[in-house]
């Protein structure tokens, strides 16, 4: 694994980068209070599957600029985007406003912010629909009408993936997040 440190306007972010030296990336932002190494087990079988992982050691700061300068910084012009839950409100964020940077969209835990959340709360309704291939994957039956009300905000392949009894799909459910990515990341 190699340790970069990128300047960015809030400061420096320190991101992991492993996995074989290819031309398919996958961008993983992890929840608030998270480290890098929630996305451990996951990145293990993406590296298997012939991608590059980029992962932030923490979140706290980023927003979409700096996303957008972190990978200009690293050269990565096109990405596949996965993220847990304020890391996934801020991978629909960048999918939904920024065409042509991100191949594919796989969120953990959270509905697109123009979605009502189980308890009927919108986040972001300003928030535009994305036009990638996206799955949405919930660690409850709570949170799956808010993962299906996404699918009006996603003008292309839309998918739900529901893992009963979950609480942090990274942690305990890493070979299916990857295998959800995997999917994603073929162009077939």
């Amino acid at each position: 694994m190699e340790l970069t440190h990128v300047a960015l306007a809030e400061g420096n972010c320190t991101v992991r980068i492993d996995g074989p030296m290819s031309k398919h990336s996958v961008l993983l932002l992890p929840g608030a209070g998270d480290s890098a190494g929630v996305y451990d087990g996951v990145c293990e079988r993406l590296h298997n599957s012939d991608l590059r992982t980029i992962v932030p050691e923490d979140i706290t700061g980023l927003d979409e600029q700096s996303v957008m300068t972190l990978l200009d910084e690293l050269r990565l012009g096109w990405v596949n985007l996965a993220g847990s839950r304020e890391g996934a409100e801020l991978a629909w964020s960048l999918a939904a406003r920024q065409f042509g940077r991100f191949a594919s969209l796989v969120v953990a835990d959270r509905g697109h912010p123009a979605a009502p959340d189980s308890e009927g709360d919108v986040r972001g309704s300003g928030c535009p629909p994305v036009e990638l291939p996206t799955t949405v994957m919930v660690g409850s039956p709570d949170r799956r009408s808010e993962a299906e009300a996404s699918g009006r905000f996603v003008f292309s392949d839309f998918r739900v993936v529901e893992l009963d009894g979950v609480t942090n799909i990274p942690e305990f459910a890493p070979a299916e997040l990857a295998t959800e990515i995997v999917l994603r990341t073929s162009p077939w």
